[in-house]
């Protein structure tokens, strides 16, 4: 009998791709194990093996599968009906998923190698320049890579040069695959056996007399393995001794120190013993008993808590529940920037059985979080990471905790799978069984929604810890400022002398504006031309610390212009400002303060949160000004003022959400000032203060910003009445995309009639040289949400039939918020 796997291999397929495998293959392989295959001519992927059967595949013969990558399944039978789920759900393939779940180093991708063929003799005469250097490495190294062979030639495209030395039968193709994954391993050492005893010791010292660094290092040695058990790394013997690894490499030569390697994880926990977690006020107590009350009957719970009111705590307590029952956790959070510092907290609380995901790790550290979790590991009780956490393989999941759950960075928008950390988190934690608790200040209307329809379980949070008051919320009406010639740059007088009289009483503050960079427009004064980016619609933005105008959509940068590309006047202005412009004003209005920023141009590195975060708790910085980064739940004890320094431009964002996103920004920013004894101030510059959101921020008025927003989404069809799904249509012809789009949205209307928008083109309708269109499809509550994906799947592929139409990419995004 022939026996045969599905493979789900990390590529866009509909269907999974079926491999004959021998009896004793189907004997050992297991679902869940990784295999390399073979696909297409040349090409070599990891798959996954999804099902073995005795069937063969009617339409095509089964190729063999190349090796068994893994002794034991990496994948569980419930990432697998997750991964499913999304690919359903999110309109994409699984193949899709796979790659976004697993990390990097688990899918190996075939390199293609160079090798000289060994059964030819060469004459050197018959080779070209180019093909001659080819050849030549190829008598020093068995094999060359792609890349190296563009690097020995200096050119990009070395296909022409490989193709020839192919037809001259110089060289082999072969397909290899690499393991990327390389444990770390690190240097210790300790001293010889024979050294052990005093009296060895001893004798050493008085052989060593004369070499007065190798006896430092030994008697370095000695005193760090009398004060501590543990074992003594090479690194710090060095640097405490004061010596270099050449000394330290002459004593393991002379056998007096022996060198040893162990294997550990890179990422650790070197903390002291776990503190107690803190004790609860009556109102974390009531909301405490609240959740777990609702959990007896919902498996969702929406914690709505002020900002400050102490979530977080009450997480810890459950947290700490779920651990007694030898459960695992999952603390959801949107930005990396929060696991900084909230990962120290639950460190300190739960010791080394945190452990932290995101894409800031290296591929290696997240290689071990995956294992730690697949083994079911003591090291990784909690997980806490940013969105892609939600696929690791968890065995015994009994909490997740999504906070600050109305953050759109929980929504994967490019590459496919587009799906919701947060809605998937719900039904992972329907998969194990598991409860999720929601927790925000600022709830998302959905959420909100669900809760009051109850949907979810609902527990609020009124009052802020230690009963500190809500922070005093004045709006400043910039139009009259300006008339009054009130203004210093951006800032307003009264946020001046608020800042002036924060930092004299030795407080902190921080200055909100949500775009980075110095200026968005560099504009001519005498013809009024603006530089604009050659791949985008969109005008370049102006970096001052670099001094160059740089595009935030494709990455294009020119250096700064020194006169007009239009008219050769050297009168430039800048228009509009970002974050660099206020760093820059503030260090000219208060000369004597330290003054940082945060956005995404500082926080590039695996550590650019850290650094910025630890200088504003240790108070090495007193004006830290960012973008909405900021925002997100961080905890800073010492700042007393919050500068929104224009509300406008987020009010007036072409989108249905603008309004709820605005007021949840303001809000949480807001919500970092005076979070200890003394009543915090948030200053809100704008044009137009008697605006509706401007007023309910200042009375934080979730219930009546809810209530309006709720009011004009009923009357205008979006969420939470309808469902959205959104179609973009992407090619570098502008033809091309008219034409497809209206093609697609006039065949969805033949099968909706009502409730399908454009196509239009967005706001920004060329990026990276590529035009898009959208079509927006609103789906309300009676319509089958399968039946409408399926129809939209159905005109996908006629759409993809057409000979025309095959090169515009098409792009389905569910619930595209």
């Amino acid at each position: 009998m022939n026996h045969f796997i599905d493979v789900i291999l990390p590529i866009p397929l509909e269907k999974r791709f079926t491999y004959s495998i021998t009896q004793a293959e189907s004997e050992f392989l297991k679902v869940g194990m990784r295999v390399s295959v073979p696909f297409g001519k040349t090409k070599i992927y990891t798959g996954l093996v999804g099902k073995i059967h005795t069937e063969a595949p009617s339409i095509y013969d089964a190729k063999e599968i190349h090796q068994i990558l893994d002794d034991s399944p990496i994948v569980t039978a419930t990432q697998l009906a997750l991964w499913n789920w999304i690919a359903t759900y999110y309109m994409c393939t699984v193949g899709e998923v796979m790659r976004a779940a697993l990390p990097n180093a688990f899918i190996l991708e075939s390199e293609t190698l160079i090798s000289r063929n060994l059964t030819k003799t060469i004459d050197d005469a018959d080779l070209k320049d180019d093909e001659f250097l080819v050849f030549e490495a190829l008598q020093h190294q068995s094999s060359l890579k792609i890349q190296d062979i563009s690097n020995i030639l200096d050119k990009k495209n070395v296909l022409p040069v490989i193709k020839r030395l192919i037809e001259k039968e110089v060289i082999l193709l072969q397909e290899e695959i690499y393991e990327k994954y390389k444990p770390k391993y690190v240097r210790y050492v300790k001293l010889h056996r024979e050294y052990a005893s005093q009296s060895g010791l001893q004798e050493l010292l008085e052989d060593l007399s004369r070499a007065e660094k190798q006896r430092q290092v030994v008697l370095t040695l000695f005193s760090i393995s009398a004060k501590t058990k543990k074992p003594v790394k090479v690194k710090e013997l060095i640097e405490q001794s004061g010596s270099s690894s050449a000394i330290v490499k002459a004593l393991i030569d002379k056998n007096i120190l022996e060198e040893y390697h162990v294997q550990t994880d890179r990422v650790q926990y070197d903390g002291e013993e776990n503190e107690d977690s803190k004790q609860l006020n009556d109102f974390q107590i009531v909301a405490l008993q609240e959740i777990k009350e609702t959990f007896k009957s919902q498996n969702v719970t929406l914690l709505h808590g002020i900002t400050s009111s102490g979530k977080t705590e009450v997480y810890v307590k459950l947290i700490e529940d779920m651990l007694s029952m030898g459960k695992q956790v999952l603390y959801l959070l949107p930005e990396i920037a929060l696991t900084t510092q909230l990962v120290t907290r639950l460190q300190n609380y739960f010791g080394e059985q945190v452990a932290v995901f995101h894409s800031k790790y290296s591929a290696h550290e997240r290689v071990e979080v995956y294992n730690h979790v697949l083994n079911d590991s003591p090291k990784a009780r909690i997980i806490l990471g940013a969105r892609s956490s939600i696929f690791l393989p968890f065995h015994e999941l009994g909490l997740i905790i999504v906070d600050e759950e109305h953050e759109q960075s929980f929504k994967q928008f490019d590459p496919a799978p587009r799906y919701h950390a947060r809605d998937t988190a719900i039904v992972l934690a329907n998969l194990h069984q598991a409860k999720t608790v929601l927790g925000s200040a600022t709830p998302s209307l959905e959420s909100y929604y669900n809760a009051k329809e109850n949907k979810y379980g609902f527990v609020e949070i009124n009052k802020r810890y230690n009963n500190v008051q809500l922070p005093e919320i004045e709006l400043v009406d910039l139009v009259e400022k300006q008339k009054k010639k009130l203004m210093k740059g951006h800032f307003s007088d009264r946020l001046v002398s608020e800042i002036k009289e924060a930092l004299q009483e030795g407080h902190q503050v921080i200055l909100f504006q949500n775009r980075r960079g110095y200026s968005p427009i560099v504009e001519c004064n005498t013809c009024g031309h603006s530089p604009q980016c050659p791949n985008c619609d969109v005008s370049l933005t102006y970096h001052q610390y670099r001094s160059q105008l740089r595009c935030h959509y494709c990455g294009y940068t020119i250096a700064m212009l020194q006169k007009c590309m239009a008219c050769g006047t050297a009168g430039l202005d800048t228009k509009g400002f970002g974050t660099e412009q206020i760093e820059a004003e503030a260090k000219i209005l208060f000369p004597e303060h330290k003054i940082g920023r945060m956005d995404l141009d500082t926080t590039r590195g695996k550590y650019g949160y850290e650094k910025i975060i630890t200088a504003l708790e240790q108070q090495e910085i007193d004006i830290l000004v960012g973008t909405q980064m900021l925002t997100k739940g961080l905890d800073f004890r010492n700042v007393k003022l919050v500068g929104i320094m224009n509300a406008d431009n987020m009010l007036n964002f072409p989108d249905f959400r603008a309004h709820e996103r605005s007021f949840q920004l303001m809000l949480q920013v807001s919500g970092r000032a005076g979070r200890t004894e003394k009543r915090g101030k948030v200053l809100i510059q704008t044009y137009n203060p008697y605006h509706k959101i401007v007023q309910q921020v200042s009375t934080n008025d979730y219930k009546g910003m809810f209530e309006e927003q709720l009011q004009e989404r009923y009357n205008f069809k979006y969420p939470p009445f309808y469902r959205l799904i959104k179609i973009t249509f992407k090619h570098k012809d502008y033809n091309k995309v008219e034409l497809a789009s209206d093609w697609f949205a006039k065949s969805l209307r033949q099968v909706f009639k009502a409730n399908i928008l454009g196509p239009e083109y967005p706001p920004i309708s060329r990026i990276r040289n590529q035009y898009h269109k959208n079509v927006l499809i609103k789906i309300p509550q009676a319509q089958s949400l399968g039946k409408t994906k399926a129809a939209i799947k159905k005109i996908n592929s006629s759409f993809e039939a057409v000979k025309d139409f095959r090169a515009v990419r098409v792009i389905i995004n569910v619930d595209n918020y």
